[in-house]
């Protein structure tokens, strides 16, 4: 019988094939060298500077522009009975106005979503681009 002297019977090895390692590290190293010359070109920007003590004049807080939807359908803008017509006549007129004003829109519960949507269509159409929703707090027990 002939004995093998070498040691190796073919069994898994236990060394760490470090071959894989280094071409991955050589890639990154040259792409690394490639990209670090790019990035020393710095961007200039101009930044404000803002100073606290300046007496610029700031711009006028404009009070919202209220709009309640009754459940009938009837609307009130500013508390006073209008028409659909009437109403896309004075929101066209706010929408010109800078600062413009929030349209703040107070629906009853019991409204179908159809007509509130309809109204933010409106507003939207003649250039409103503020619109909010104005709720209740739920009454305590």
């Amino acid at each position: 019988m002939a004995m093998s002297v070498g040691g190796n019977t073919g069994g898994p090895v236990s060394e760490i094939n470090v071959t894989p390692l280094a071409d991955v590290m050589l890639v990154l190293l040259i792409i690394f060298m490639i990209t670090a010359p790019l990035m020393s070109h710095p961007i200039t920007v101009t930044v404000p500077i803002a100073n606290p003590k300046s007496t610029e004049a700031k711009a006028p807080d404009t009070p919202p522009l209220d709009l309640a939807i009754k459940e009938d359908g009837s609307m009130y803008f500013q508390d006073q009975q209008i028409t659909e017509a009437s109403l896309k006549q004075q929101l066209a007129v706010a929408a010109q106005k800078t600062p413009q004003p929030e349209l703040q829109i107070r629906a009853e519960k019991a409204i179908e979503w159809k007509v509130v949507r309809k109204v933010i269509s409106d507003a939207k159409g003649q250039g409103m681009v503020h619109v909010g929703f104005m709720t209740t707090a739920p009454a305590k027990e």
